[in-house]
Parts: C-alpha cells; structure tokens; sequence
C-alpha cells in the first residue's frame, strides 16, 4: 500500500497486509511477534476473567457476551492463571507450557518449568517427560489405564477432536483441562486426587465401568462410543 515501509506488516481485524516484497529474516521476525500476542492474549484473557469474576460475580458473564468472547475458553485460560498468580509465570515459556503442568502442585509445577526453560523444551517434549516420570522405569511401555469410561456419541467426540485440533493442543489434554476447569468452578476446590460427589453429567453422557478386556469397540458415526480419559 502506499506509504508502506519495506518489510513493515500491518494488523486490521480482518487480516495483515503484507508488503509486496518481504525479506525472509523480517517475514520470520513478524511470526514470532504475532506468535507472541498470541501467546499473551491468552494469559491476557485468563487474567481479564479472574477479575471479572472476583469483582463482578453477578454481572461478569454479561461483560463476557458484551465482548463477544467463547466463555468455555475463557474458563480454561482462567484456571490456568489462577493455577499461576503473575509472579511464577515464565516468559520464556508459553501460555501452553503452563497449561501442561496446572493440575500439579506448585513445587511439582515450579520443578517442571525449571526444568523446561532450562532444557529450553518444546511443549510437546514437556508433555513427553512428565509421562515418562509418571510411568515410571518398570513399566516404561505400560499405557496408563484409565479409572472410568465416558460414552458418548460419535459425533459429538468428532467435534471435540475438531476443537483441540483448531486450538492446537493435545486432545487428551484439552479434554483433561477442560473437565479440571469444569470441576474447579462448580467445587471452588480443584485438585487430583480429591473425593468429589458423584453429579449427573449431560445429556447423552454416562459414566460406565470399564469394560471388560477385548470388548469390542463401536464405530463413529451416529454411534455411542467409549471414550477413555487418562492422566
């Protein structure tokens, strides 16, 4: 456009508007810039909601539509600043980083992020880790077996797997941090290990037992199928 600056991006709300001739070194400066907001927006918004809900608590979810913002994500990125008041978040780490490790204590959780900002660790290969320790060296190879059975319709499992895929984040553990979000806002007590009332889920969603070894799994489309969330 004219007037632009070699090399110089500019944000809209619809878009960026790249210059016609970009260098490689300044198209790969603005990603990590934009890489950075990102990251930030979502401490940004967790933050923006604690605040809202400890001051406004009859009048914060009005805000909340007002702004036109999901308030599902909200919830998660809230549960996660309040799992890390300002003053132990790493900026050298991500927003997703923290997530990782917010149902761990806070010496369990200050252990692991030395170690990720030290080992200067990818998301994944702190995910990797923290598996590999709770496995422990017997049983490297022994998958983590789940306590209880969700069954739930095809569909809507196809439509989870959709949202962690658009947010970027391990299914396992978008559907974990969702359900400890969940728990900590209906209990105000969050932590693993903890006895919690058994409660009705929603419609469409029972808890089962485990089934027995071998049974046979159902298929995706309009079908209810057994869906294991582990650790």
């Amino acid at each position: 456009m004219p007037g632009q600056r070699r090399g110089q991006v500019l944000t809209t709300k619809v878009g960026l508007q790249m210059p016609a001739r970009m260098a490689f070194e300044e198209w790969e400066r603005a990603g990590r810039q934009l890489a950075d907001v990102l990251d930030s927006s979502s401490w940004w918004l967790g933050d923006w909601l604690v605040y809202g809900k400890d001051h406004y608590t009859d009048r914060y979810q009005r805000g909340i539509r007002a702004a036109g913002l999901s308030y599902q994500t909200l919830r998660n990125y809230a549960w996660v600043a309040r799992r890390f008041p300002l003053g132990r978040r790493r900026p050298a780490l991500t927003f997703q980083h923290h997530a990782e490790l917010a149902s761990m204590t806070v010496e369990e959780q200050d252990r692991w992020l030395d170690r990720a900002e030290q080992g200067k660790w990818s998301t994944k290969q702190l995910r990797g880790a923290v598996r590999a320790e709770r496995r422990g060296p017997q049983q490297p190879c022994a998958p983590a077996e789940p306590m209880g059975r969700l069954e739930v319709r095809g569909s809507r499992l196809q439509r989870w797997h959709r949202a962690a895929a658009q947010l970027g984040v391990d299914f396992e553990q978008w559907v974990t941090a969702a359900l400890d979000s969940a728990a900590a806002s209906a209990l105000d007590a969050p932590g693993p290990g903890e006895e919690h009332t058994e409660l009705p889920g929603p419609a469409g969603v029972q808890i089962l037992p485990s089934p027995a070894a071998g049974a046979p799994s159902a298929g995706l489309a309009g079908r209810a199928l057994p869906v294991a969330v582990g650790a």
